[in-house]
C-alpha cells in the first residue's frame, strides 16, 4: 500500500494523502517564445520590402489603377525621342530639379507619375526618378498600360 498517515480524530479514522505532485504555479512561456520569434523573423523579411519606396511596373502589365486624390498629381513623361515633360511643359535635364523644387513647395501631396516610352533605357528612368526624388517627391507611380503579361499564368 501507498505511504500514508492515519489520523484518528471523533469522527473516525482517516487517511491524508501526500500529493507528490503540486500544482504547477508557473505559465509556460516556451509556446509564446516561439510565435513571437517566428514573427520576428517574418518581420525582418517583410520590412526592407515595404521601405523600397518605389513600385517597379513594366510598360504593360495587369496591375489595377492608383486611387485618385483630390489634387491632381503631378506627371512626368519621357518620350521615345528622350524629351522630359513637366504636365504637358518640356523640361530640361539640367533644369529639373530646380523646377521639380518650385513645384514641390507649391504642392501639399508628394505624388508623382512617371510615363516612360517602353523603348527608353532603364539607366534613363531611374535618372528621372532619381531627379523626381531630389526635387521633394517621394511618392512615385509608374504608368503602364493595363493588359499586359501576368506572371500567373493566367489569362484576363
Amino acid at each position: 500500500m501507498g505511504a500514508g498517515a492515519i489520523q484518528k480524530d471523533a469522527s473516525g479514522p482517516r487517511r491524508r494523502r501526500r500529493s507528490r505532485r503540486r500544482p504547477m504555479s508557473e505559465i509556460n512561456v516556451t509556446p509564446f517564445v516561439d510565435v513571437m520569434l517566428v514573427l520576428l523573423i517574418i518581420f525582418m523579411v517583410a520590412a526592407p520590402l515595404l521601405t523600397v519606396g518605389v513600385p517597379v511596373q513594366l510598360p504593360e502589365t495587369a496591375a489595377e489603377a492608383l486611387p485618385v486624390d483630390q489634387e491632381e498629381p503631378l506627371t512626368v513623361t519621357l518620350t521615345a525621342d528622350g524629351r522630359v515633360l513637366l504636365m504637358d511643359n518640356r523640361s530640361e535635364s539640367d533644369n529639373l530639379i530646380a523646377q521639380l523644387r518650385a513645384i514641390a513647395s507649391e504642392r501639399t501631396s508628394d505624388k508623382v507619375f512617371l510615363r516612360a516610352d517602353g523603348a527608353i533605357p532603364y539607366a534613363r528612368v531611374m535618372e528621372v526618378m532619381g531627379a523626381l526624388n531630389a526635387g521633394g517627391f517621394r511618392n512615385i507611380g509608374l504608368v503602364t498600360d493595363t493588359g499586359g503579361p501576368r506572371l500567373d499564368g493566367r489569362d484576363e
